[in-house]
Order: structure tokens, then C-alpha cells, then sequence
């Protein structure tokens, strides 16, 4: 594990994702929903905010996501396509698609 501040949080981080994904499939139904309604507001909070941070200027382009002065960020956004995979492309799961 890396030593630094960074690789503390990290760490941290996927616990508590891990921690959340075990207890939400592992549990009974009253407790799934308990832990949905304590926990999806924060997850959904915390996904809002990074993606305001990334989000994009008036040519489509994301102005975090730029690496130099003078080059064009990308577009899609890194951040935004990677939400928009994970969380709206299910076509080939089982998992419904909720819009």
C-alpha cells in the first residue's frame, strides 16, 4: 500500500465502498433498504460533487480535465463518461435502468 496521505484515503475509500457493496447484497431486505437510505444520499452527494467539478464549459469540454495551457481538454470528460458507463450502460446485466 502506498505510505502516503493519498494511499491512506484511498484505501480508506475502497473499504468503505467494499463495506457498502457487501452489506447491500448481503443482508436481508429491511436492512438493504436501512443502509440504502442511510448511505445513497452520501454516495449520491459525493458523485454530484465530482462531477461539478468536471463539468463542461461552453464548447463541451472540461476545463478540469485540461492537462496544459494551451491544449483542448477532452471530450467526454473522463469523469463523465466513466459515470455514464458504470452507472446508465446495463444493456447486458440484468440490472434495470433507472432515468
Amino acid at each position: 500500500m502506498n505510505e502516503s496521505i493519498f494511499g491512506h484515503m484511498e484505501a480508506s475509500l475502497q473499504d468503505y465502498l467494499s463495506t457498502l457493496s457487501t452489506r447491500a447484497t448481503g443482508s436481508a431486505d429491511h436492512t438493504a433498504a436501512e443502509l440504502a437510505r442511510a448511505e445513497l444520499p452520501r454516495v449520491v452527494a459525493a458523485l454530484q460533487a465530482l462531477l461539478d467539478e468536471h463539468h463542461p464549459d461552453s464548447q463541451g469540454r472540461c476545463p478540469t480535465c485540461r492537462t496544459r495551457l494551451f491544449t483542448r481538454a477532452p471530450s467526454p470528460c473522463r469523469a463523465y463518461l466513466t459515470a455514464n458507463l458504470c452507472l446508465l450502460m446495463t444493456e447486458d446485466t440484468d440490472t434495470p435502468q433507472y432515468r
